[in-house]
């Protein structure tokens, strides 16, 4: 009689076991409801955003204006360090000229795996000249550039967001050149 209560036992046991490895499997892979004590897995600023989610940058302040081919204006609006070690930069892209833009692959660079991803904003870099280095946009764990992708042609008055993230070069540097390929560099500060 001991050995069927010790079977029973191990089999309650085994599954409460089970049920529990359940219920965490499916908190895991559920989504956070709001409910106490579920936190979301934070996702890096525009990670894999289009044209359509890009964060807004805030118009009212200007920190560069640069003018590039066909009628393509730039305009910075902020170059934010954050507490993650990142700097976003972020902006509006706007066709002045009469005729849609079409040429935004220049935008992405020459290196060969930034090809692969589209049209974006990848080919952007910070030039940190204090400390002789060049910032790079940052690339999430498959090489997609985080920074404005999905870009396709740009209509003549059309305005659209855009953002870029790089590494966060030292807290004692706060100006640095920003680069984009078929644009003029411009020196820009790092807030935050």
């Amino acid at each position: 009689m001991s050995m069927r209560r010790t079977a029973k036992r191990r089999k309650a046991a085994a599954a409460i076991v089970i049920a529990a490895g359940l219920a965490f499997g499916a908190v895991g892979c559920g989504h956070d409801s709001g409910s106490p004590g579920l936190a979301k897995k934070p996702k890096p600023p525009g990670a894999h955003s289009s044209p359509a989610t890009a964060p807004a940058a805030d118009s009212t302040k200007v920190i560069a204006v640069l003018k590039g081919k066909k009628g393509m204006v730039l305009t910075l609006n902020s170059a934010v360090r954050d507490a993650g070690g990142f700097v976003t930069v972020q902006g509006v892209l706007k066709n002045t000229g009469a005729e849609p833009f079409s040429e935004s692959s220049a935008w992405r660079g020459d290196e060969t795996e930034m090809q692969q991803h589209g049209n974006h904003l990848g080919g952007a870099t910070l030039i940190d000249a204090k400390e002789r280095k060049r910032y790079y946009v940052l690339r999430d764990t498959e090489g997609r550039p985080l920074a404005t992708t999905g870009i396709r042609i740009i209509k003549a008055g059309e305005t659209l967001p855009v953002f870029m993230q790089f590494p966060s070069p030292p807290a004692s540097t706060t100006d640095v050149e920003f680069q984009l390929p078929t644009f003029p560099s411009a020196n820009i500060e790092i807030t935050g």
